[in-house]
C-alpha cells in the first residue's frame, strides 16, 4: 500500500507557512518531496521533518543547525540526534535567559523613566 500524501498547498495551509518558505526549504534541502511533474506531495516523513524546522526556527536556531540535526538523524540515528540536540538546547537556554534579563531590565527602567514622566505632569 502506498504511504499517503499530502500536496504542496495542504503543506503549506497545515503549517501556515508561505509557499516561498516551502520551496526555500526544499532547495536548501531541509525537505524532500516527491515530484511528480510540476507537482509536489509530502510524505509522513516530510511534514515531521516541518514540524521539527518550524519547531527549531520558533526556539531561535538557524536553519543550518536545524539541517544538521535533519542530517545527523539520518546518518547516525536518533540518539546521536538527542544528544547534540540537548546539547543545543542547554545553550539556547543560556542564551535566552541573558536575552530575558536583558529584557527586564529595559522594561523595569522604561516603567520608571514613564513614572517619574508622569509625576512631572
Amino acid at each position: 500500500m502506498a504511504e499517503e500524501t499530502i500536496s504542496f498547498k495542504e503543506m503549506c495551509a497545515q503549517f501556515d507557512v508561505t509557499p516561498r518558505t516551502l520551496r526555500y526549504y526544499e532547495y536548501i534541502e531541509l525537505l524532500s518531496p516527491i515530484r511528480e511533474g510540476r507537482s509536489r506531495f509530502y510524505t509522513s516523513r516530510e511534514v515531521a521533518r516541518m514540524k521539527l524546522i518550524l519547531r527549531g526556527r520558533r526556539f531561535g536556531f538557524s536553519l543550518e543547525e536545524i539541517r544538521q540535526w535533519l542530517l545527523m538523524y539520518e546518518q547516525q540515528g536518533t540518539q546521536a540526534q538527542n544528544k547534540v540536540w540537548v546539547e543545543g538546547a542547554t545553550a539556547k537556554l543560556e542564551e535566552l535567559q541573558v536575552q530575558h534579563e536583558e529584557l527586564q531590565r529595559t522594561i523595569d527602567e522604561l516603567k520608571a523613566l514613564r513614572d517619574q514622566v508622569a509625576a512631572s505632569l
